[in-house]
């Protein structure tokens, strides 16, 4: 399935909401049917849960909706996380795009507030399904229920390890009740409710689908919320990592660079691969459908035709880890362009780089697909659980796990023992620009050491309480003060 788009009806004077308590946690479009008398069918629901995937996909920066009110989704999420690692940059230090990798982001920072508001948005329409899901034929409740659960712990666990504490909603909220829409939860329950939505898809989905909720995409996201937590879950990562594993259904592509491309000159379709679990997919060519996250990571001295001035620009110590651990990796992840060196995993339409002018025409018109979780970050979250936060391994099934994702690269000399730099590493290497490394320097509890090195080097402005975001104050303010704001904003 290639197309996922919510199915909304425009009827003039038809109003769902307006107070500012449900402009937060309940947004939809000013013009839409009221959710009473749009789900009267299976099909109705099935629509609305199309529409939760939509959300996660959000709206290309492309069109002319207004930045500050348009969900975009996971399209900005590299700039919440690549660019807050010691990965990359913005190729400029003008805009508030370019706060992010300079730590310098303030309450009032646009792409942030974005970001937030998407989860929400999510959070709201998968809640918003729950709340209809009798309308839906008995024999695709469970299944309906399992994916917009999925979907709403996967917002919740983006949120809680970006902001922390945030309001945690199950339900669709009422107008007038500010308490549950602006009291911030602790983490340890947010983590409770992920874990319970996880483990309820766990139990009701199968592997059948790529580009929407399966078993092994709970499996595997629920793995990494186990290594996450204050008190990580070891064995109970190692064996849901095993059970993907053991499934058979899922296989390291052979060529590294099959991952991202389906062939010379197409965007990857993440259906057919045999490595990608759980995929966010785009259409080329129509702004509603496509991304332009692609461009963004491009720039003029690559002569693409994406953003002026190049976001995810790869910072020198990334570039030397390529050197000695990329292996066939390195020529697939980015290239050199005079002192510019730029991603060349998510080429818009699989362009050839060395084409001049670009070959895919209108980049920001992108159909590359957002690869939320693939087999080689299972592998490697595999040799993390077996670890079990002791400083090196020796095991057999560890090995065998981080053999296999450095013999994909060609590095094929046995390895005997792995220690925490070693897998912190080939993380670093095998899963660059795919958002993970800020979230891996937390998890192995290296952030503060690796991110305060780092911003000396360049003389920006890191310390430990940059590890978090802060609320963004437009949601401060809606809520009259009831929502607080993080230390340090």
């Amino acid at each position: 399935m290639k197309h996922i788009k919510y199915l909304i009806f425009a009827i003039a004077g038809s109003v769902l909401i307006s107070c500012d308590t449900e402009e937060y946690l309940n947004p939809v479009p000013d013009s839409v049917v009221t959710v009473d008398a749009f789900f009267q069918t299976d099909a109705d629901v099935f629509s609305g849960l199309m529409g939760v995937y939509d959300a996660v996909q959000g709206v290309n920066d492309a069109t002319n909706s207004n930045e500050a009110t348009t969900n975009r989704g996971v399209q900005f999420e590299h700039l919440l996380t690549e660019h807050r690692s010691d990965n990359t940059r913005n190729g400029t230090t003008e805009g508030s795009k370019a706060d992010f990798h300079r730590y310098l982001v303030n309450a009032n920072n646009v792409e942030s507030q974005d970001y937030y508001a998407s989860m929400y948005e999510v959070i709201f329409r998968a809640n918003n399904i729950l709340n209809f899901i009798e309308i839906a034929d008995a024999g695709n409740q469970a299944r309906y229920t399992a994916e917009a659960k999925f979907l709403r712990a996967y917002a919740y666990f983006k949120l809680v390890r970006l902001y922390s504490d945030v309001p945690l909603v199950t339900e669709v909220v009422s107008p007038d009740d500010k308490e549950t829409a602006f009291t911030r939860t602790p983490e340890a329950e947010i983590y409770a409710q992920i874990i319970t939505d996880l483990q309820e898809a766990i139990s009701v989905l199968d592997n059948s689908n790529v580009v929407r909720a399966s078993k092994a995409a709970a499996q595997g996201i629920l793995a990494k919320v186990y290594l996450t937590q204050d008190n990580p879950n070891y064995t109970g990562a190692r064996q849901l990592c095993e059970d993907i594993v053991n499934s058979g259904d899922y296989a390291l592509e052979p060529d590294f660079s099959d991952v991202f491309y389906s062939g010379t000159d197409e965007e990857y379709d993440a259906s057919a691969s045999s490595e990608v679990i759980f995929a966010v997919q785009y259409i080329s060519g129509n702004q509603l459908e496509s991304q332009g996250f692609s461009a963004e990571f491009t720039s003029p001295a690559s002569n693409r035709t994406g953003s002026e001035d190049g976001q995810n620009i790869l910072e020198d110590n990334l570039i030397a880890d390529f050197a000695t651990a990329g292996g066939d990796r390195t020529a697939v992840s980015y290239a050199t362009f005079g002192l510019s060196n730029e991603v060349t995993k998510f080429l818009p339409e699989g362009s050839d780089i060395t084409a001049v002018p670009p070959t895919y025409g209108a980049g920001r018109d992108a159909g590359n697909d957002y690869i939320a979780l693939r087999y080689a970050d299972v592998l490697l979250l595999h040799v993390e659980a077996i670890m079990a936060g002791a400083e090196s391994t020796s095991d057999a099934a560890a090995l065998a796990s981080f053999q296999a994702v450095r013999d994909r690269a060609g590095l094929t000399a046995p390895v005997s023992s792995i220690t925490q730099d070693d897998l912190l590493l080939e993380r670093r290497v095998e899963l660059a620009f795919e958002n993970q490394r800020f979230f891996d320097l937390v998890r192995f509890g290296v952030a503060e050491t690796v991110l305060s090195a780092f911003s000396t080097d360049l003389g920006y402005a890191f310390d430990s309480r940059k590890l978090l975001l802060p609320i963004p104050a437009s949601e401060i303010n809606l809520s009259g003060g009831l929502l607080t704001q993080n230390p340090g904003y």
